[in-house]
């Protein structure tokens, strides 16, 4: 089965040119690229883990172009959104890590948004005409926005950031945006809590060059791309081998393949790590039952919290205990 088309290649970055090795996954990077402009969430979620302040941070201007700099070696890993409690996922990402060069996804981290209504110094809120802001942003704040700016225009941008910037060169009379942008870009705060859904959390991940995975915690995620044959029953099948194993899903949503309309893949987050016996045995069945599939990484949760207890026959030990059994047949041992 083809797989959808991707781009491999990074924009140029006069400022920094150099190829690098692959670093091995999970550790610290010395450069990272992430969603820019500066004064996004993204940023905000990146310097969130504190551990970044003495490495380089780039900005990329969109998605694709963060992820292509993380596969061409320009920055030793990007750092995106990957999906919204209230928005559900953000396509660029799934998309981006289904296609192109492999990138798996090293950490994970959980921040919760909110928005401001930025102007530039004199404009207030009753002189906003035109308003731009992300569309995952855009559509957060729809009820706020129908409520208190009825008759303006709604403008996408490439990013909250993004938005921020276009109004201090004039070319909108408002953002909607984090309040870190606003001040980056000078904008006058003239509308709090904006968000339609108080509390709203954005999953960020980290994702890098294949290397060394991070070490199993207890606590962890796996997530893969199955591309599959368009039959009948493929999605059973598919949750049959998870479920089979007691491995409980996180997430699953399909994606076109941009074959043809009604071929899709599946994005899949489940509880565990590779090194678990019950997970790498269903990436077995998994890579057994579909055309491709697609690793892409076994991390730590944001949220710390270990997956359910698991049944005894779902333990390490008894797919250990099975497969002696199996080697015992196989030699002709009695079973």
């Amino acid at each position: 089965m083809r797989l959808p088309p991707g781009r491999t290649r990074g924009p140029h970055w006069p400022h920094y040119p150099r190829r690098m090795p692959a670093q091995p996954a999970g550790s610290i990077p010395s450069s990272i690229a992430f969603l820019g402009p500066e004064g996004t969430f993204t940023e905000a979620a990146l310097h969130s883990l504190g551990t970044h302040s003495e490495g380089e941070t780039v900005p990329a201007p969109s998605v694709p172009a963060a992820l292509a700099m993380a596969r061409s070696g320009e920055v030793d890993a990007a750092f995106v959104p990957l999906e919204n409690s209230v928005e559900g996922s953000v396509s660029p990402t799934i998309d981006g890590l289904a296609a192109g060069d492999p990138l798996v996804i090293t950490r994970e981290v959980f921040l919760e948004v909110d928005f401001v209504l930025a102007t530039r110094p004199g404009v207030g809120r009753g002189d906003v005409r035109r308003v731009a802001s992300h569309p995952h942003a855009l559509a957060q704040t729809r009820g706020w926005v129908a409520a208190h700016l009825p008759g303006a225009e709604v403008v996408p941008a490439a990013s909250t950031a993004d938005a921020a910037r276009l109004v201090a060169e004039g070319a909108h009379d408002a953002a909607i945006c984090p309040e870190i942008a606003a001040a980056r870009y000078g904008l006058d705060v003239v509308g709090t809590g904006l968000a339609d859904t108080p509390g709203a959390v954005t999953r960020f991940v980290q994702v890098e060059r294949p290397g060394r995975l991070p070490a199993p915690t207890g606590a962890d995620k796996t997530t893969l791309t199955c591309f599959v044959a368009d039959r009948t029953g493929v999605l059973l099948d598919l949750l049959t081998e998870f479920a089979s194993r007691g491995i409980s899903l996180t997430r699953l949503e399909s994606r076109p393949t941009r074959e043809r309309l009604g071929v899709y893949s599946f994005s899949v987050d489940c509880e565990g790590h590779v090194s678990d016996r019950r997970v790498g045995d269903a990436l077995v069945a998994l890579h057994r039952l579909c055309d491709e599939v697609r690793f892409q990484g076994s991390y730590p949760r944001a949220d710390g919290r270990a997956a359910a207890p698991v049944h005894e026959r779902f333990a390490d030990g008894a797919f250990a205990d099975a497969q002696e059994w199996v080697a015992r047949l196989r030699e002709g041992s009695a079973g």
